[in-house]
């Protein structure tokens, strides 16, 4: 156990994702499994993309 990793990556924030579920219980038991012993990094300022020409 604890031999592999998970690399989880998105938009929403995580103090968002309850609402996103929309099931309290579902929701509980994928951020329990995800953060239980996660490294979190939340970056922000302007978005580094290309703008489109």
């Amino acid at each position: 156990m604890g031999e592999r990793a998970t690399i989880v990556c998105g938009q929403l924030p995580v103090e968002n994702w309850h609402a996103f579920i929309d099931n309290p219980t579902i929701a509980d038991a994928i951020l329990d499994r995800l953060t239980s012993a996660a490294h979190r990094i939340e970056l922000s300022g302007p978005s580094l993309r290309r703008k489109a020409i």
